[in-house]
């Protein structure tokens, strides 16, 4: 019951994640999040103005959380690969994790969320 009560005094949290460095304003950010505790994932699309998208996403508690995130450049809704599987588009994921031939592991991409944050990522673009 106390936790309950604790609970509700918790405000709700604001998470603005600023993408900076895109290669163009052309098509939209697409990003995937995801509650850790819940499992449960939430889908925004964003423009990109002078290189730059930002995404504010509120009413979040405080707990873990990943994302990712690609420059749907052509505005097709997916992400555009070349024959061997490597991406066309500029793509991301939080905490700015790599991988290595591949996305990076789940653990690299949580981050925990105790107070109002930004997060400054910068995408990857592969030369073609």
């Amino acid at each position: 019951m106390l936790a309950l009560f604790l609970f509700s005094f918790i405000s709700p949290l604001t998470l603005e994640i600023k993408i900076n460095g895109l290669k163009n304003n052309q098509g939209q950010i697409l990003l995937e999040f995801q509650d850790e505790k819940t499992g449960s994932i939430k889908g925004f699309s964003q423009e990109i103005v002078n290189n730059q998208c930002i995404i504010t996403i509120d009413n979040l508690s405080p707990g873990k959380y990943t994302f990712k995130y690609f420059h749907d450049e052509n505005s097709n809704e997916k992400i555009d690969v070349n024959w061997l599987g490597i991406p066309k588009e500029g793509y991301g994921f939080s905490n700015n994790a790599k991988g290595t031939f591949g996305p990076p592991s789940h653990e690299k991409m949580i981050f925990e969320l105790t107070a109002d944050t930004t997060i400054n990522c910068t995408p990857t673009y592969i030369n073609q």
